[in-house]
């Protein structure tokens, strides 16, 4: 799924250690839809993607993202899982192997030959 907005807010990194020994990372962030009824949607990145993904507050992105619900207690909540972030006029990421390549350059146009009458 895809939403586009304006990150409104930068909430701190945090850490930790799975039960495995595992170090994990999460960063979460509050984005504001630009629609006439404006929606706040809150989001966060995990592991890599937290490094891959610098947002800043301002920046307006175009959001990937799964949604994940759970059971707790009884309780239901919902996770936003961004996987990609796209800036608004920021160039694609060179370095990023879920791209495929990019085509060719077309070859430059040969000079037309003066006997051919052809107007093109």
């Amino acid at each position: 799924m895809e939403v586009k907005g304006k990150i409104i807010l930068s909430l701190p990194e945090t850490s930790g250690t799975s039960k495995a020994g595992n170090p994990w990372k999460k960063k979460e962030y509050v984005l504001e839809t630009q629609e006439t009824y404006p929606r706040k949607v809150h989001f966060n990145f995990f592991g890599d993607r937290v490094d891959q993904y610098p947002l800043q507050v301002g920046d307006v992105v175009t959001l990937s993202f799964d949604i994940n619900s759970r059971e707790f207690n009884g309780r239901w909540y919902t996770d936003i899982s961004g996987w990609k972030a796209e800036k608004e006029g920021a160039a694609v990421a060179v370095n990023d192997p879920s791209m495929p390549p990019a085509p060719p350059a077309p070859a430059p146009f040969a000079a037309q030959d003066e006997s051919d009458d052809l107007p093109f």
